[in-house]
């Protein structure tokens, strides 16, 4: 993954985060799609269009306010030039709290084509074909079974989710007393038949629903010769078979199994981005209970090994918002610099008082920790990764890590 579509692709999540928080009071807030085939001169006719149609609308306020937005669009589609993938232009008066709107406009280059020219007018901004280019298509069947149990999911992009899970009444190899061998083996084999044949099933209403254009192929874990003898026998859907990745060993054939079989298929899932991320964190790992020193993690000891630099991957959560804040007193007694995290769509709050003289906090300066560290890596040439929390080791790395780790160079003693 390189280090411009992993940032480009943060701070495209991070925008759209922020623009899901923007609220109007009325029908005020305009979102437009622009594609690269669109006449811009098309686009113009239909907003003066919109505009003369808006002196309609009954409340003064919401007229005013949607004719504001139209009229700031009209302006600056004088000098937009329209790249390859589109534009999208987020227009409107945003409800800003004690009964304060304010004009904003945000413009975003989608990291994919935009397909269809909209014009959309709501309380709040259309943002469904630009969440659409955040989710990874691929997908990827999960299947792992026993002649006890068996678990079908899906792999979507990061994300493991179990969709059905089967138990037998497959007797055990032990028969009760009153049975012949054969007559008991003949009912054992019966009961395996039939499991198998309710797996298929299963594993037909999970597959056969995916989109088949972003359906990749199916995995199939368990123990020896289990698989085998599913797998080669007439279980599966014809178009599910044709699809079969591998066979993989799994010890568990529970929810926790899906995990373990798509740890397994590591290698043939080598090319997916879950995997380049699982990689990586697990790399970070073994240096960290290594006596290698090569580790650092948290903000304060990843920030001085970058400034000597000595960090070779810094690896930043995606799920990491936060800022460093440069305080001072205004009677001048007091000055610190100190982390905050934050949420989308968080209101400026006080800066809080002085610890020495109880005086008024004032904000000299907010900085992105993300955008800081970054340009801080890029001076030092290390490379910058950001690792999803849809997964065990992501999910650690935000709730563990604060976030921010990094594998170094050579042990600095930091």
């Amino acid at each position: 993954m390189s280090e411009q579509s992993s940032h480009s692709k943060y701070e495209f999540k991070k925008k759209l985060e922020e623009l899901r928080t923007k609220k109007g009071r009325g029908t005020e807030l305009i979102s437009l799609y622009i594609p690269s085939t669109k006449q811009i001169s098309d686009v113009t006719s239909q907003l003066r269009t919109e505009h003369g149609q808006a002196s309609n609308i009954k409340s003064k306020v919401t007229r005013d306010n949607v004719q504001g937005a139209l009229e700031s669009l009209l302006s600056r589609l004088r000098y937009v030039e329209v790249p390859e993938n589109g534009i999208v232009f987020f227009t409107g008066a945003v409800d800003i709290g004690a009964n304060k709107t304010n004009m904003e406009t945000t413009i975003v280059e989608p990291p994919q084509p935009i397909v269809t020219y909209r014009y959309h007018c709501d309380s709040a901004f259309f943002l469904e074909p630009l969440e659409e280019m955040l989710k990874d298509a691929k997908t990827y069947g999960l299947l792992v079974l026993d002649r006890r149990e068996a678990t079908v999911g899906l792999l979507v992009g990061k994300h493991i989710e179990s969709y059905r899970n089967l138990t037998s009444s497959v007797p055990g190899k032990q028969r009760k007393g009153g049975q012949s061998a054969h007559r008991f083996q003949q009912l054992r084999l019966i009961a395996i038949h039939e499991f198998y044949k309710r797996i298929g099933e299963a594993a037909s209403e999970v597959f056969l629903t995916v989109d088949h254009k972003d359906f990749e192929g199916v995995l199939i874990g368990g123990p020896s010769p289990t698989k085998e003898e599913f797998d080669s026998g007439d279980f599966l859907h014809h178009e599910i078979e044709k699809k079969v990745l591998g066979l993989f060993d799994v010890a568990y054939t529970d929810e926790s199994g899906l995990s373990e079989l798509v740890n397994a298929a590591s290698e043939r899932l080598a090319d997916i981005d879950l995997m380049v991320e699982k990689k990586l964190m697990q790399r970070f790992f073994e240096e960290l209970v290594s006596d290698s020193g090569k580790s650092a993690y948290g903000e304060k000891q990843v920030r001085e090994n970058l400034n000597i630099g000595a960090v070779e991957i810094l690896i930043i959560s995606e799920g990491l918002r936060a800022e460093r804040i440069s305080l001072k007193c205004s009677n001048g007694d007091y000055e610190d610099t100190v982390t905050k995290n934050f949420k989308p769509g968080d209101q400026d709050v006080s800066a809080g008082s002085c610890p020495v003289c109880n005086g008024n906090l004032e904000i000299l300066e907010r900085v992105d920790i993300v955008d800081e560290l970054s340009e801080l890596a890029d001076q030092m040439a290390t490379q910058v990764e950001f690792i999803s929390t849809d997964f065990d080791e992501g999910s650690q790395l935000m709730n563990a890590f604060g976030g921010i780790v990094a594998i170094l160079r050579f042990n600095t003693g930091v």
